[in-house]
């Protein structure tokens, strides 16, 4: 069986779901294809976090620009996604961390987001389950939770409402140069491929440069008022940017619900989904020194998932080098659930040749290209 639409989404994440719906609600014929189900992959496994990073300019201006859209969309966000805005803080440990606390400071306000230097006293009044003896921390009121799977199909529901459809369940076997042939034997073909599967995007496209990198989350009981905002280590920073050592950090999230999600890890080249007893006790007893009352609290499930990464930690946006129909939307590692609206955005400015809200071409895949070739030179 054959059918034609105008854009075919391989991946039905957070990432895939939202290009469907920017697509389809611009007037595009749009089908979403997964091998699994919505959010089966990393939005599934993810924390949730919407958050403001600057690790560079460009990553500054992708997640700020996604904030402003969570913002602007959170009064139609049914209850069951669970927006809060909670707000995020970054705790120092010390005063080097405290150094940093103020250059984030210094940053985020000179670029209108609003941000509160804590001191020791005040750090322990905004959370009074953290050790005491921290420096301090910044705290960056206007950062949100979202619960990952339920935003991932409500953004589907979105986009089926604007006429796309749906695939689930179905194998993708071949994939490229304007079609897609599932397991099934239907083949699709579209004027434009999107590829926002998440750490699979590289085995239907191969030669992407995106690496899954694993991490384990865990989740506990109901503890209402136990924790008030996200809470994360300004040491988090630093473990996060190695492309290839293991690392755990202090990261906590509460949820509406009342419980408390626990982070985070960092795994390369670890292909297995199981749970690692030695990286799950070093990233509890990392939480337990930030917070030691997180002893007292149950826990119900741990469970792991995989991050899609790129060497330069920015997502790829644009078309593929080595295929004129195809679009990749992914890379995101950690930042998926953040930046998933506004890469549809990016995506949908390109597909229609309109003017994007931020400039493009710090996402491009083509900047792994020339980053490949320089490497190939003997450049660094």
């Amino acid at each position: 069986m054959k059918t034609g639409v105008d854009i075919l989404v391989m991946g039905a994440g957070i990432v895939g779901a939202a290009c469907a719906w920017e697509l389809s609600r611009a007037g595009l014929q749009v089908a979403v294809v997964d091998g699994r189900f919505p959010g089966a992959g990393a939005t599934g496994a993810a924390m949730g976090h919407v958050v403001v990073m600057d690790d560079s300019e460009a990553q500054f201006s992708l997640t700020r620009y996604s904030q402003t859209q969570w913002d602007e969309l959170a009064e139609d966000l049914p209850v069951h996604v669970e927006f809060e805005r909670c707000g995020t803080i970054w705790v120092a440990a010390d005063d080097e961390e405290f150094a940093e606390v103020r250059r984030k400071a210094a940053y985020y306000q000179a670029r209108g987001v609003p941000a509160e230097i804590l001191d020791s006293g005040a750090l322990q009044n905004a959370e009074p389950n953290l050790k005491e003896g921290f420096v301090g921390g910044l705290l960056i009121s206007g950062d949100s939770v979202v619960y990952p799977p339920a935003a991932a199909a409500f953004f589907l529901h979105k986009a089926v409402e604007s006429g796309a459809t749906l695939h689930f369940g179905k194998a993708l076997v071949l994939l490229g140069h304007g079609s897609a042939r599932l397991a099934d034997g239907t083949t699709i073909s579209a004027a434009k491929l999107i590829n926002a599967a998440g750490q699979l995007a590289a085995k239907l496209t191969p030669g992407i440069p995106v690496k899954p990198r694993k991490g384990h989350l865990v989740i506990t009981d109901r503890y209402p008022g136990f924790l008030h905002h996200q809470l994360v280590e300004l040491g988090y920073l630093k473990s996060a940017h190695s492309l290839t050592s293991d690392s755990v950090a202090f990261n906590l999230q509460p949820r509406r619900t009342g419980q408390v999600l626990i982070g985070s890890s960092r795994q390369y080249d670890v292909e297995h989904d199981r749970v690692e007893p030695a990286i799950l006790s070093q990233m509890l007893h990392r939480a337990f020194e930030y917070m030691p009352g997180l002893r007292n609290l149950s826990s119900i499930r741990v469970w792991t998932g995989f991050r899609p990464a790129t060497r330069d930690k920015l997502p790829l946006i644009g078309p593929w080098r080595e295929d004129p129909t195809l679009y990749l939307a992914t890379g995101h590692e950690g930042l998926g659930i953040t930046t998933s609206l506004a890469t549809a955005k990016l995506i949908r400015a390109q597909i229609l040749n309109e003017a994007a809200q931020i400039p493009v071409e710090p996402y491009l895949p083509s900047r792994q290209t020339i980053h490949e070739s320089h490497v190939e030179k003997g450049h660094a």
